[in-house]
C-alpha cells in the first residue's frame, strides 16, 4: 500500500466517523480542533484545484457531508449555545 493509499483510507475513515457522529456540531469541532466539516470541504476543493480538477465548494461539501449541505443542516445542525459561541469567539482571538 502506498502512502497516498494509506492517507486516502484514513481520510475515508475520518469521513465515516464524522458521518456516524452527526451529533457533533461543526462549532464543537472548531472549538476543540480548529477545523470543521466545512474546512474539510474547502481543503478538498483546494486539493482538487491543485490537481487540475474543477470541483465546486458545494460539490465538495456534498462529498464531506454525504448529502447536500442544506439537507444536512436542516436535519442535524443545532442552534449554537451561548457557551459554544463564547468559546468560538475566545478561540478566534488567540
Amino acid at each position: 500500500m502506498t502512502k497516498t493509499e494509506i492517507e486516502a483510507a484514513a481520510f475515508r475513515r475520518l469521513l465515516k466517523h464524522l458521518d456516524e457522529r452527526k451529533d457533533v456540531q461543526n462549532i464543537d469541532l472548531m472549538n476543540l480542533a480548529g477545523f470543521c466539516r466545512n474546512c474539510l470541504a474547502k481543503w478538498y476543493t483546494s486539493a482538487a484545484a491543485e490537481g487540475g480538477e474543477a470541483l465546486t465548494y458545494d460539490a465538495a461539501r456534498e462529498i464531506i457531508y454525504g448529502m447536500p449541505y442544506d439537507v444536512w443542516k436542516a436535519q442535524y445542525q443545532q442552534e449554537a449555545t451561548p457557551e459554544q459561541l463564547a468559546a468560538m469567539n475566545n478561540s478566534s482571538q488567540l
